[in-house]
């Protein structure tokens, strides 16, 4: 069988999705995150990923694999930085709440509800149609990068990435 181009392109629903084409919404938490601010000023993120390990078991000689737990990796989001710092200082609070800097004391709240939020990751079409909507469940950020300074970065606007842990997701194919 001869694979040809025009049968390529006709396989090629909606000419491909384009990975510069999402949306992420994200709100709530300690540091009470406006969704249009953090939506916008959002440059990368990924549509989460997850593993079931496989657990060897011996019989007879040999291994046999059974499915094992679910495990989802960290996620994370680069945004630009605003020239007052708002939204990385709202992420700085969140994560200072959840152990303070001098005091090492947890002021977010004991109850997982009172830190952790649900965020969403959109895939989008070319007329910004949502294609696929991913579900972050239970989300809280666990780390905040640093900014890189530099004399020779004139031509730059700031980005720092903030890292997230997670409960889990879901998609309108999972869910």
């Amino acid at each position: 069988m001869t694979l040809k181009v025009d049968d390529f392109k006709s396989k090629l629903v909606g000419g491909g999705a384009r990975a510069n084409l999402f949306k992420v919404t994200m709100s709530g938490g300690p540091g009470a995150l406006v969704p249009e601010v953090a939506s916008f000023m959002c440059k990368a993120a990924s549509i989460p990923g997850s593993s079931v390990a496989a657990i060897p078991v011996a019989f007879r000689g040999r291994q046999v694999q059974v499915a094992g737990d679910r495990t989802f990796e960290n996620w994370s989001v680069t945004l630009y930085n605003q020239g007052d710092f708002k939204l990385r200082q709202q992420f700085e609070q969140w994560l200072n709440s959840l152990n303070g800097h001098e005091s090492g004391l947890n002021t977010a709240g004991l109850n997982p509800g009172d830190y952790q939020i649900d965020m969403t990751v959109d895939q989008l079409d070319r007329q910004e149609n949502v294609l696929a909507t991913y579900t972050i469940k239970g989300a809280f950020p666990i780390s905040v990068s640093a900014i890189e300074l530099g004399f020779d970065a004139n031509d730059a606007i700031e980005e720092f990435t903030v890292e997230f842990a997670y409960q889990y997701w879901t998609s309108a194919a999972t869910s």
